[in-house]
């Protein structure tokens, strides 16, 4: 019997492990697929790509089928997130002289509310010295990366937009970029972090996993007409991929995942580059190390796909004047992260109950203890 052609695009990075690996170690081709994995350089590539009907799927990062299902991009097209491929995988580096900044400021512990706090200090005084506000990077504008280093910044007292300017760069274009001067510090997944630092540019300041932790990174963006016309060729891309991300999170399977991950077809660095992110024991500086509980994660509870997280998207997006605030968009965003694909792929009783319900209640990923985590609803 033929296999079933599915296009799917995807970024060098190392949280694409689990369509790499449902591809190169059989998986897709035991529920009979033909995965077809198209590399790109950008997610605006992947956006504009799935928008003209080049591909069935995509790794996508977790706000974008909201932003495209919303018409908020150039080009644009339904789409769906039947599937989180991932959780965590992100972190955020600063510069030398930020770093530099930063232990002048001499936090008190590594935590990200410490460090948020110095960081205020240094970037208020590294602004002053420049004449200019101090630049980030992120990879795309609707992406965890940028929401999740807004709501740092932001609890921390840090004005993103007003303090701080936040750009948009390809993710491996990152380490350069920062060691040239043209960004101060950006957000980003492995393994453009720990090349960064070995590259001596900069150091790992936080992570997404202590951030937000257990929440989406990248989902399994698909088009209405993959999930309506081929629902069972999307459940089947499920299974593998859960199967598949299973094989990534098995410990004695990392350093044959970092070696054909570090492959010239997918993300083309040295092995040694990609370690630190599958083991989560971070070289966030020269000479310093930091081990990350649940850095990244391919299979867990959280590849079922939550409406509430996607409302909590929409508030950011809303927050920081992304998106619209009226019902229909609300109601659009509802239908995005609807688990019934993935309940039916998976099992019965890991099928929805009950339809989601219209509240904005959002989700609590809070790590600061001192009152801030209410800037989570607004």
């Amino acid at each position: 019997m033929p296999l079933d052609v599915v296009h799917a695009g995807y970024l060098p990075l190392l949280d694409s492990a689990s369509l790499v690996v449902a591809v190169r170690l059989g998986f897709a081709e035991r529920y009979g697929l033909d995965l077809k994995l198209h590399r790109e350089r950008s997610w605006a590539t992947v956006r504009d790509r799935m928008s003209v009907g080049h591909f069935d799927c995509a790794q996508m990062p977790a706000p974008l089928p909201i932003a495209m299902s919303l018409s908020l991009g150039p080009l644009n097209t339904e789409t769906f997130a039947p599937m989180v491929l991932n959780t965590g995988g992100n972190a955020v580096t600063v510069g030398n002289e930020v770093a530099a900044a930063l232990k002048d400021e001499a936090p008190t512990d590594q935590s990200p509310a410490a460090i948020g706090a110095a960081l205020r200090f240094a970037v208020a005084r590294l602004s002053e010295r420049k004449g200019r506000q101090i630049r980030f990077a992120v990879v795309h504008r609707f992406s965890c990366h940028n929401y999740d280093l807004r709501y740092w910044l932001a609890a921390c007292g840090i004005r993103p937009d007003t303090d701080v300017e936040i750009t948009v760069v390809p993710p491996s274009l990152m380490p350069e970029a920062l060691s040239s001067g043209q960004i101060d510090g950006f957000s980003a997944g492995e393994p453009w972090n720990t090349i960064a630092v070995r590259n001596g540019a900069g150091a790992i300041v936080a992570t997404k996993a202590e951030i937000a932790p257990n929440s989406p990174e990248k989902v399994l963006g698909t088009s209405r007409a993959f999930v309506d016309d081929r629902r069972d060729v999307c459940e089947r891309l499920i299974k593998c991929l859960l199967e598949a991300g299973q094989w990534c999170d098995a410990l004695e399977n990392r350093p044959a995942l970092a070696e054909l991950m570090a492959e010239a077809r997918h993300v083309a660095v040295d092995e040694t580059h990609l370690m630190p992110g599958l083991t989560g024991e971070l070289e966030t500086a020269p000479g310093e190390r930091r081990i990350v509980g649940s850095f990244l994660s391919f299979s867990c509870q959280g590849n079922r796909p939550d409406a509430g997280y996607a409302r909590w998207l929409y508030r950011q997006m809303m927050r920081w004047g992304h998106g619209r605030a009226d019902p229909t968009a609300a109601s659009i965003v509802e239908k995005v992260y609807q688990p019934s694909v993935f309940g039916t792929a998976t099992s019965a009783d890991q099928a929805p109950s009950a339809g989601p319900t219209a509240t904005f209640e959002p989700l609590r990923f809070s790590l600061f203890d001192d009152g801030r985590s209410n800037l989570l609803s607004k």
